[in-house]
């Protein structure tokens, strides 16, 4: 190996450099961007570099031949215009105030990435393993595309790792997949949404807030993902709000007014299925929230405290819900059984015939819900019996912790609950995506038992 020909220039102290080793212009980068240079070189420093120069080339892995040719250029060139480097294992400390001011519920971290570590290597092995995602040809964009704005996907990265406290020197494969091809795939599509919606409107105009809705099973990790996309997109100064059809769940007194009128039908004994929810309330949240354009708006969102009434639940006090204020640009609403159509009433009753009075309920939830969501992410499983599994961990995990948790007989009289539903909606779901909704404005993600995303069969 030869060493490149290094030239400092007398007012910054920091080296260019002439090399055509792409292994070498990557450790430049990573060290002249993680050491601050004076107006002296000590001998100290010369040494420093030449013997970290060394052990990097020992340890570097190289780019396999599935990456095209075009799209390493394009990386090189485009990490030398923006000097990003390996910056993606710079520690960059997170904005707590931020992720306090968000107001969503974080996701069971717990129970979405294991601990397993595995080798982080260059800004190449990641960009390889960028290209290698199932969600990045589904999204339209190629390896030239990526390589172009790899400094973003460092970016991401680092600050989803450190949302999370994950270490990003050791980011194990479920970890790097989770973040990187799914995660900031994701935030990427829903910017694009955002472009789109934006689009429509003349300079000045009052621009209402894109309503992106997210369609997923319990269990699946969606408020996680929506945890890290609404911090994203505080990161990246777009004003985000989060709402989850769990807010808009009936009081507790309505609940059981609602079991007491149904007392045959054990889908509609607790929270959950259509029909238990406050359809007139929720229209009146997400109509306030879609004006929420201008400078100075704000609003509190309703939240829904599942551990009143011993797990029954209620809706918490308006005195807890948090505050959000406008011009919002997006809002992200999440739900089990967002996008769920009404069926032919022998189709519901070959599943169960308690849906029957689910599905006439059902009925009436397009104009108090889908008429808002402009655009959708449908995330799909193969098997809805993975709910149960989901369900189980998480309430094993919270007994490991210390916490309350359901028996595993009733985390499965509580999922008993929701099956009928999975297996009569989600076939359609599926195959024709949500009522309302446009193909160019719909990303199903197909993810498997271990919650991260596959290639479409």
């Amino acid at each position: 190996m030869t060493m490149a020909m290094l030239n400092f220039s007398t007012q910054s102290m920091k080296p260019s450099f002439m090399t055509s080793n792409f292994d070498d212009k990557l450790f430049y980068h990573h060290y002249f961007n993680n050491h601050t240079y004076n107006n002296k070189i000590s001998n100290n420093n010369y040494n420093t570099f030449f013997n970290l120069h060394h052990h990097f080339h020992r340890h570097h892995f190289s780019l396999t031949r599935s990456c095209k040719s075009s799209a390493v250029s394009s990386l090189q060139t485009h990490l030398l215009k923006s000097g990003c480097g390996c910056s993606w294992i710079q520690d960059n400390s997170i904005d707590d105030e931020t992720v306090a001011k968000m107001g969503s519920r974080q996701g069971p971290i717990h129970s979405v990435f294991t601990t397993s570590p595995a080798q982080v290597s260059s800004v190449k092995d990641l960009f390889e393993f960028i290209c290698s995602g199932p969600l990045i040809e589904k999204l339209g964009l190629t390896p030239d595309m990526v390589a172009e704005s790899i400094d973003k996907w460092i970016e991401y990265g680092s600050r989803i790792s450190k949302l999370f406290k994950l270490n990003e020197l050791a980011l194990t494969t479920p970890q790097k997949a989770r973040i990187f091809h799914y995660y900031i795939p994701v935030f990427l599509w829903c910017e694009q949404q955002i472009s789109d919606h934006r689009s429509k409107y003349n300079d000045g105009d009052d621009i209402p807030p894109i309503v992106i809705g997210f369609s997923a099973p319990q269990g699946c990790g969606k408020t996680t993902l929506v945890y890290a996309l609404e911090y994203l997109f505080k990161v990246t100064k777009r004003k985000a709000a989060t709402i989850s059809i769990d807010d808009f769940y009936l009081t507790a007194k309505n609940q059981a007014k609602l079991r007491d009128s149904n007392p045959e039908n054990a889908l509609l004994e607790f929270r959950g299925n259509a029909g238990s929810h406050d359809l007139s309330f929720s229209i009146e949240t997400l109509t306030a929230l879609t004006k929420l354009s201008k400078e100075g708006t704000k609003m509190k969102l309703p939240r829904y405290d599942k551990s009143a009434y011993n797990g029954r639940g209620d809706r918490a006090d308006p005195s807890t819900w948090p505050e959000v204020e406008g011009p919002l640009t997006v809002i992200l609403f999440e739900g089990w059984m967002l996008g769920f159509k009404p069926q032919p009433v022998d189709v519901v009753k070959a599943v169960d015939p308690q849906l029957e009075t689910v599905n006439k309920y059902l009925e009436l939830y397009f104009d108090a819900w889908y008429k808002f969501i402009n655009s959708w992410i449908v995330i799909k499983i193969t098997d809805p019996s993975c709910v149960y599994q989901w369900r189980l961990q998480a309430e094993i995990a919270m007994r490991d912790d210390g916490k309350p948790g359901m028996t595993d007989e009733e985390v499965m009289d509580f999922v008993s609950r929701y099956l009928p539903a999975y297996k009569a909606y989600l076939p359609s779901l599926y195959k024709e995506g949500p009522s309302g909704s446009d193909p160019d404005h719909l990303l199903v993600i197909e993810i498997d038992e271990g919650r991260n995303p596959i290639l479409a069969g």
